[in-house]
């Protein structure tokens, strides 16, 4: 009986240690496979992993400096050789670190925000048409008690071209934190064709496909048409009249007319189009 117990006790303590662990994970990475719409899908693996990005701010007699670390599929690791008071807690993916310089005196930290955090993210995706690209909607945590929340705004751009580009810093009001990242992670791709950062951007596929497919339907369409006529036009000469061979035809005078119609035409245009030859007589006529 003690025995069953301990068992039962060690069962549950596996389940529960396993089942936190996988909590854990699962709260650790950030899905960077994002889906808009079934056609409209963006692949944020390339960009994952530790960026930096700063500005800096002339406040003399010192210099302002605005350092954000962010890791837009997991979260951020802590820097060694710093104070943990100087770096923003754990699960923070967008920390932002005020520095204050000032010649011939140390730098000095006045403030370190964790912009987004993995409990407060609440992420939210919207595709770009003009540019093309996507916007990337985060939150955070408020920074100190009574102030509004923090907020992350990424703007990311379609470019094929750009490769281990890092974004740029374009604003921060105190509140929401706005960066612009150029990537080919930028350009979305759907189901039709298959592959992540193409250059195409939302739709484009779908639209010529559609419009490739809608021409097919019309000539088939067509096509079905001249081929009832006919069948048709047989079936009712050899019923009325009993016809066979080329009286099966129907309007048969009218389809040994069309190759003289089309010469008549051909003939009619090649005259209209050549050049008429001018006179050297300067309009006068003979007698």
């Amino acid at each position: 009986m003690i025995l069953r117990r301990q068992w039962l006790s060690s069962l549950a303590f596996f389940f529960f240690y396993h089942t936190h662990i996988a909590s854990v994970l699962a709260d650790d990475e950030l899905d960077c496979h994002i889906t808009v719409s079934p056609s409209v899908k963006f692949d944020l693996t390339s960009l994952g992993g530790e960026h930096t990005v700063s500005r800096r701010r002339d406040t003399p007699p010192t210099t302002m400096v605005d350092s954000v670390r962010l890791d837009l599929c997991s979260e951020l690791s802590s820097q060694g050789g710093v104070n943990e008071r100087d770096q923003c807690p754990s699960h923070t993916r967008v920390c932002l670190t005020k520095t204050n310089e000032k010649e011939d005196a140390d730098d000095r930290i006045i403030s370190v925000i964790p912009i987004v955090q993995t409990s407060t993210a609440n992420p939210s995706y919207k595709a770009l048409s003009s540019p093309k690209g996507l916007s990337v909607i985060m939150h955070g945590p408020s920074y100190t008690s009574g102030s509004v929340t923090q907020s992350f705004n990424l703007t990311l751009l379609c470019d094929p071209d750009a490769s281990n580009s890092d974004p740029t810093f374009t604003s921060y009001d105190e509140a929401e934190l706005r960066l612009e990242w150029r990537s080919p992670a930028g350009c979305s791709f759907g189901e039709n064709n298959g592959g992540g950062g193409g250059s195409t951007g939302p739709g484009d596929g779908p639209v010529e496909e559609s419009v490739g497919s809608g021409l097919g339907w019309f000539f088939l369409v067509l096509l079905l048409a001249f081929l009832a006529y006919f069948g048709l036009g047989a079936y009712y000469n050899y019923t009325t009249y009993g016809a066979s061979g080329k009286d099966l035809i129907p309007h048969r005078d009218f389809w040994q007319e069309v190759p003289y119609m089309l010469s008549d035409v051909a003939s009619h245009l090649c005259s209209s189009v050549r050049p008429r030859r001018s006179s050297s007589r300067g309009g006068y006529i003979a007698v």
